[in-house]
Parts: C-alpha cells; sequence; structure tokens
C-alpha cells in the first residue's frame, strides 16, 4: 500500500495535481478564521458555547457541515459554499420538466450544461445576497434594551453610533457573498487544475477538520491537554470515556464505515442486448452489457432535507417558548423534536428520509427517457418490448432498489442518536459514526480514489484498490 502511494508522486501530472488541491484547500481553511469585521468575537463565542446544546447550535451545527462555512465564528466563509449548493439544487429541478428551455439545454450535452452552469453561478449572488443579508441582521440586531430586537446584539460598541450601523451591516453582507463566490471559483478552479470535484473537496475538508475537536473531547480533559482518568478503568461509574467503551467504539466506526462503502458501490446490473448489424461480411453489435443502477441512487440529499425539516419546527418552538413563557405547549412540542428525545423524533426521520428518497430519485432518473435512450441506440432488455414495457420494467426495478436504498440511509442516520444516547458520548463525536458527514466523507473519498486510479491505470500503474 506504501509503494502505491508513492506511485502517486512519481506521475509530474498527478503530482502537480495534488498540489494545486492541496493548495486551494489550504486557502480555504486560511479564510475560515478571518473573523467579519464589527463583529464582538468574545461574545459570540460565549453565546455560541451557551447554545451548543440547544436547538440553536444544532442548526448552526447543521448548515456549517453541510455548507463547508461557520456560522458559530461569524468568519468571512460565514456562508461556506450553501447558496451555490441551492442555487444547482434549484437549477436541476427547473431543469427537470419544470422549464421546457433548460430541459432542452440538459439534453444538448456538454454545451447545455455549460450554460446552465452560467445560469447557476448567476442565481447564486441573489440567494447570497438574501442568506447573507439574514446572517447579518441576526447577528446585529440587539437583543433587548430600548430598540428591542430578538438578534445577538454582537455589533461591536460604537459601530451602531450615527447611523453607521446599516453601513457596517451592508459591508458584513458584501464580504460574505464575495467569500462564497470565492469559494465557488475554487471549486472551479479544482474542477479544472486539480483533482476531484472541487464543491465537495470543500465541503469534505470542512467536515474532516471538526475532527480534532471531537477526538479531543473524547479522550482529554476539557480545557487541558491531559488524558481523562478513565480511560485506563473499565466501566467508569462518571459516565465518562472508559476504555471499553473506546473499544466499542472504534469497532462500530469501522464497521459503519465498511457497510456504508459497501451499500454506496452497491449496485443492481440490469442485463441490456444490442442488435445486430451486418454490413457486407462482417457483423456489428449483438453485444450483452449492462444497465447499472445504484442502490444509493439520491446520495446523501434525503438525509440533509429530513434532517433539516426536524430540526427547523423545534427551533420555531423554542422560540416561540421564549418569547412567551405561558406557552407550555411550544416548549413541550418543541422538546419532542430535539434529537435524541424518544421514538417520535426517530420515526418522523425514517419516513421523511423514505419520502425524500423516493422523491429525488423520481426527479432525477426517468425511466421513459432511459427507455427512449435504449430504443435509439438499437438495444433493448430481454424479455421486455422496447418502449413502454421496458419503462415500466425499469421503475419497477427503480422502486424496490429505492426502498432498500433508503432503508441504508435510515439506518445510517439514527445511528449517531442511537450512540449518543446508548453510550452516553456527545453528538460532535456521534456525528462520525453515521449520518450526513460520514456520508459525505465516503462518497468523496471514494470519487477521489476512482480519479487517482484513473491517471495511474493509464499509464500502466497498478490502482490503489487493485490487488
Amino acid at each position: 500500500m506504501l509503494a502505491q502511494l508513492l506511485t502517486i508522486f512519481k506521475i509530474p501530472e498527478l503530482r502537480r495535481k495534488i498540489f494545486i488541491t492541496l493548495l486551494f484547500l489550504a486557502a480555504y481553511r486560511v479564510g475560515y478564521y478571518i473573523p467579519l469585521p464589527m463583529i464582538d468575537q468574545v461574545q459570540m463565542q460565549e453565546k455560541m458555547s451557551n447554545a451548543a446544546g440547544g436547538a440553536l447550535g444544532r442548526v448552526l451545527g447543521f448548515v456549517s457541515l453541510f455548507s463547508g462555512g461557520n456560522l458559530s465564528n461569524a468568519c468571512i466563509f460565514a456562508l461556506g459554499i450553501m447558496p451555490y449548493i441551492s442555487a444547482s439544487i434549484i437549477m436541476q429541478l427547473l431543469a427537470s420538466g419544470v422549464i421546457p428551455s433548460l430541459e432542452r439545454l440538459r439534453k444538448e450535452g456538454q454545451s447545455g450544461q455549460k450554460k446552465i452552469n452560467e445560469y447557476t453561478r448567476y442565481l447564486t449572488v441573489p440567494i447570497c445576497l438574501v442568506q447573507g443579508l439574514m446572517v447579518t441582521q441576526w447577528l446585529m440586531r440587539p437583543d433587548g434594551g430600548d430598540r428591542g430586537g430578538n438578534g445577538m446584539g454582537l455589533a461591536i460598541a460604537g459601530y451602531g453610533d450615527y447611523g453607521y450601523l446599516y453601513f457596517f451591516g451592508a459591508a458584513a453582507v458584501i464580504i460574505m457573498t464575495a467569500g462564497c463566490l470565492f469559494l465557488m471559483w475554487l471549486g472551479e478552479q479544482i474542477d479544472e487544475y486539480g483533482i476531484g470535484n472541487g464543491i465537495s473537496l470543500i465541503i469534505m475538508a470542512g467536515i474532516v477538520a471538526r475532527i480534532p475537536d471531537a477526538f479531543s473531547s473524547l479522550m482529554f480533559v476539557p480545557g487541558t491537554s491531559d488524558f481523562k482518568p478513565s480511560l485506563l478503568t473499565l466501566g467508569s461509574d462518571t459516565g465518562d470515556t472508559s476504555l471499553d467503551k473506546l473499544v466499542v467504539l472504534g469497532c462500530l466506526f469501522v464497521s459503519v464505515v465498511v457497510a456504508v462503502i459497501a451499500i454506496t458501490k452497491a449496485q443492481r446490473r440490469i442485463p441490456t442486448q444490442s442488435a445486430k448489424h451486418i454490413r457486407g461480411r462482417r457483423t456489428f453489435g449483438g453485444t450483452r452489457q449492462f444497465l447499472p443502477m445504484k442502490v444509493n441512487a439520491s446520495g446523501v440529499m434525503p438525509v440533509i432535507f429530513a434532517s433539516t425539516l426536524l430540526i427547523l419546527p423545534g427551533f420555531l418552538f423554542n422560540a416561540i417558548a421564549s418569547l412567551a413563557p405561558d406557552a407550555t405547549w411550544a416548549a413541550t412540542a418543541g422538546a419532542l423534536f430535539q434529537r435524541g428525545s424518544g421514538w417520535l423524533y426517530n420515526v418522523l426521520y425514517v419516513a421523511l428520509i423514505y419520502l425524500f428518497c423516493y422523491f429525488w430519485v423520481a426527479i432525477t432518473f426517468n425511466p421513459k427517457e432511459i427507455a427512449d435512450n435504449l430504443k435509439d441506440y438499437g438495444s433493448f432488455i430481454p424479455g421486455y418490448r422496447p418502449g413502454k414495457s421496458t419503462a415500466d420494467y425499469l421503475e419497477r426495478v427503480l422502486m424496490r432498489v429505492t426502498y432498500v436504498g433508503a432503508a441504508f440511509l435510515a439506518v445510517i442516520a439514527i445511528i449517531p442518536t442511537i450512540i449518543s444516547t446508548e453510550l452516553n458520548v456527545s453528538f460532535q463525536v456521534a456525528a462520525y459514526f453515521g449520518g450526513t458527514g460520514l456520508l459525505i466523507v465516503i462518497s468523496v473519498a471514494l470519487d477521489l480514489v476512482q480519479k487517482i486510479n484513473s491517471h495511474l491505470v493509464m499509464r500502466n500503474y497498478q490502482g490503489l484498490t487493485d490487488e
């Protein structure tokens, strides 16, 4: 394995692509720690630490996890790459039959996709401005006093004098918008000059960068560099990290990673047969091929949508309870939507994952279009007539495969909640044993390994995953 890893750096082109990718990711991480001006960072850290276990902390943590930004630190990359991802999803939905002109562009191939990408960049700008305005108002709006408000009140004293607060607020919106556009540019540069998908690598870098904090909270005494005394004990009475718990967590992590890799790469291969063509004395076609259908065709999107919908009701109910102390019903309803609060949350979580799995597959996989393409290329599925019969068969297979993929996503999504509740570890640690972060990291890593293998095989080297 070590020899295979060293082989990567023997190829000049591949070595240059890797170094360029690392350089761009380093630039992203540097900007991650540049705070926004006019924001009291010390006061914000105090408020974020107090809200870490509440609904607000989970909302900010989830958004930061998926976007590659850092809303809890109010840096120049606070929005992350989320506006661009939102614009991409919107354009993908519109190009799936909602707007005929975009659908025609999607069918034109590479040139049409290039035009759709251009529209996606234009759409990213207004989304950045709207989201940046919302974040800025939330950060700078006072949380009390004679003007009232329900913000964080983090504007440094003196910035609000003589109406300068609006000027600096506009500057913050422009800075965050420019930061998101810069990340979008970084991702495109990685796509062109580096290796791997740039946007996915930026998100993966943000997730992996949180591993040291999770590891330190599990192994070290808070605020020090000393190991926890309970690490050398079996079955700690305090519920802290013990040796047996550490072994169980390690075995679970390896098992979950192996299962995620297996299901992510799993396919339902549908046999297809091409028609024979005789030209002169030569026969063309007649070969047997396979139409791959991924078990987890929807990827990580259903988990993201389901998590978002379940976090927002709890956040809204808690906000109502804080504004109206007499509204006990709001506090009770908000507690029901807390992660790990009971069976109701998990049941709703699983149901939403199934719903969004079928919804996402329905808008991204068109059996009728695939059946028409097979017919145009002179191919068919043995036992089924070209056209409607083939489309109906593909739809039946898709429904069954999606059911298995949704079950896999549901199990992976609730594993962090189960680990956090049963093993009494923080959700920050349990999040790396399943859920959105683990799916994103493994999917991006598999894609990166595949691209590296293509470079190695093209130059007659052994691939990283070859025995």
